[in-house]
């Protein structure tokens, strides 16, 4: 991963979501080590405290949890915060912009929600 020093995105949001998607691809495992602040500012090439704050961010997500004197680990809960955080996000910003765009069209809040399920349809014959 490279990190995108011009994205809007802080350095330590995208070590956390560098983070989270090795988790959900199962390059570190439940009750596995996590990189310390140090590994992660030597792969990446940034400040350690930047790495760090990326670390805590997890932890104060429950995505990591530290133990006392041997590191930080992924929670057995990891793969399940990061997969409901990640639909939240993305899900909310999607139907944010329909209906936003249904709006702009004058499509009705009825016409709207027809629509979501005739395309719901359509994908579960696609399957």
């Amino acid at each position: 991963m490279i990190l995108d020093s011009d994205s809007i995105k802080p350095i330590y949001v995208q070590i956390a979501e560098w983070l989270e998607t090795e988790i959900l691809h199962d390059h570190i495992k439940v009750d596995e080590k996590m990189y310390s602040q140090y590994q992660l500012a030597d792969m990446f090439t940034i400040n350690p405290a930047t790495a760090a704050k990326g670390i805590t961010m997890l932890i104060n997500e429950e995505i990591l949890y530290k133990k006392r004197g041997l590191g930080t680990f992924v929670s057995s809960y990891a793969k399940g915060i990061i997969l409901s955080k990640r639909k939240n996000e993305t899900l909310n910003k999607l139907v944010e912009e329909l209906v936003s765009e249904a709006r702009h069209l004058e499509v009705s809040e009825k016409e709207l929600i027809q629509l979501i399920i005739e395309a719901n349809s359509n994908v579960k014959g696609d399957k």
